[in-house]
């Protein structure tokens, strides 16, 4: 059963992408290079999208598999937040990384 569970966050994290602009995507890619978000900034860790928003907080957030919420437009994020919903049931503000 874990496979399972490991190929619906996969389906899950393809869909978000998928959701995503060439913009966003290169604007995204850009933000993965950056040592850290600044404290309070929003994303979602990629490889755990069932915790939902978090808020970056010191030098702890994944950028390697961050989507930070600035880094797409907000018609973008509602939809990843709604697709999240659906499919995860996600909370949309999870909680603060710290």
């Amino acid at each position: 059963m874990k496979s399972d569970h490991k190929r619906a966050e996969y389906i899950t994290r393809d869909h978000v992408l998928k959701l995503l602009s060439d913009e966003e995507n290169a604007r995204v890619s850009m933000a993965e290079t950056a040592l850290a978000l600044a404290d309070g900034d929003e994303y979602l860790d990629l490889e755990n999208l069932e915790q939902g928003v978090r808020r970056a907080h010191g030098t702890a957030t994944p950028m390697g598999r961050a989507l930070p919420r600035k880094a797409v437009a907000e018609a973008t994020w509602s939809k990843i937040l709604l697709e999240l919903q659906r499919r995860g049931g996600a909370a949309p503000h999870a909680g603060v990384a710290r």
